[in-house]
């Protein structure tokens, strides 16, 4: 529910609603404070019941209360009109900031593959580095990642950059552990249904870039997205990475209109991910060129100084010269 009061609403107004949602039991959110000098603005976080906005509009100050249906409510734009600002490290993506550049390889291959790589992507103007320690793949015996020492390199790699770091995590039993060492948990597509999962990322502070599942529609991108929220983590980046269609001639076809369908319906910062959908370096510039008029908030691109090396992902990486290109592109339309 949101409830929204007059401009001139008095303290001690506000505090008599703020005490009757307390009495009901409820946890709240203040949407708009009285600061702002605007109407004040506050959100009833949990599902109400059989409470009716008159239980609330009886009160002094009270000029409207209204009950919200849709499944997600809470990254909802019904309920936070206000873009959400997150923080990962000291970078702040989301509202009015430039255009973020998250880079690095899809995997941790090894110490010096990864100092390296940080190092150039930062060069070419990237501000937070992506490494995957734990990899989830299809085949069994494909390359898994380095796991807890490929997380020990990805520090390395940030104590000498400077980067923040973002990494996959796929369990939670491993969460505790990643949580305490990066600057972004990263949800890969396979795991938006993992509720279990969604659940305990509520209860951490850290940062989470969720990646909408494979076949996911938006509504249910944004329920996960609201799970976390409702948990108690309000610090959610979406991301987009492409979705299975029968048409096998990108690896997973880009959503296109999902970013400015998102941009409509939530208030959380849009990420953009080229290199998944792109499936080959060729097409990444392209795609990356498009969300970034399309409006996202930021990009996670793959990036490997010998792509045809990598021992995962390797053809849709691209080179740090490719991705300063991509960058350079996004400073020139950040200034029309």
């Amino acid at each position: 529910m949101i409830i929204k009061f007059r401009k001139n609403t008095t303290k001690k107004e506000f505090d008599r609603v703020i005490q009757e949602i307390t009495n009901f039991g409820f946890k709240y959110d203040i949407l708009q404070d009285q600061g702002e000098k605007k109407n004040p603005v506050v959100g009833i976080r949990d599902e109400c019941g059989d409470t009716t906005p008159g239980d609330f509009t009886k009160f002094d100050g009270v000029i409207n209360a209204q009950k919200l249906s849709i499944p997600y409510k809470h990254v909802s734009r019904e309920y936070k009109l206000k873009d959400t600002i997150v923080q990962v490290g000291n970078i702040n993506i989301g509202g009015e900031n430039n255009i973020i550049f998250m880079a690095g390889p899809c995997a941790v291959e090894s110490r010096e593959q990864i100092l390296r790589i940080a190092q150039e992507v930062k060069d070419q103007g990237a501000t937070i580095l992506r490494g995957g320690c734990w990899k989830p793949r299809t085949a069994a015996r494909c390359f898994e990642g380095l796991k807890e020492k490929g997380l020990d390199y990805l520090i390395e790699a940030k104590e000498l950059t400077g980067l923040p770091i973002v990494t996959e995590v796929m369990s939670v039993e491993t969460l505790a552990y990643i949580s305490e060492r990066v600057d972004l948990l990263q949800v890969g597509a396979r795991n938006m249904h993992n509720f279990t999962l969604l659940d305990e990322l509520g209860k951490q502070h850290k940062p989470v870039l969720l990646k909408r599942g494979l076949s996911a529609t938006i509504e249910e991108f944004l329920c996960a997205a609201d799970r976390i929220v409702y948990g108690g983590n309000p610090n959610v980046l979406l991301c987009l990475r492409g979705v299975r269609t029968f048409d096998n001639s990108q690896r997973y076809p880009a959503d296109l209109y999902a970013i400015p369908d998102l941009i409509q319906k939530t208030h959380l910062p849009i990420i953009f991910d080229p290199s998944h959908p792109a499936g080959r370096r060729s097409l990444v510039p392209s795609l990356a060129k498009m969300a970034i008029a399309g409006g996202v908030n930021g990009l996670i691109i793959e990036s490997h100084y010998e792509p045809q090396e990598a021992k995962c992902d390797g053809a849709q990486m691209i080179t740090p010269e490719v991705l300063g290109k991509i960058i350079n592109y996004a400073k020139q339309v950040e200034h029309l």
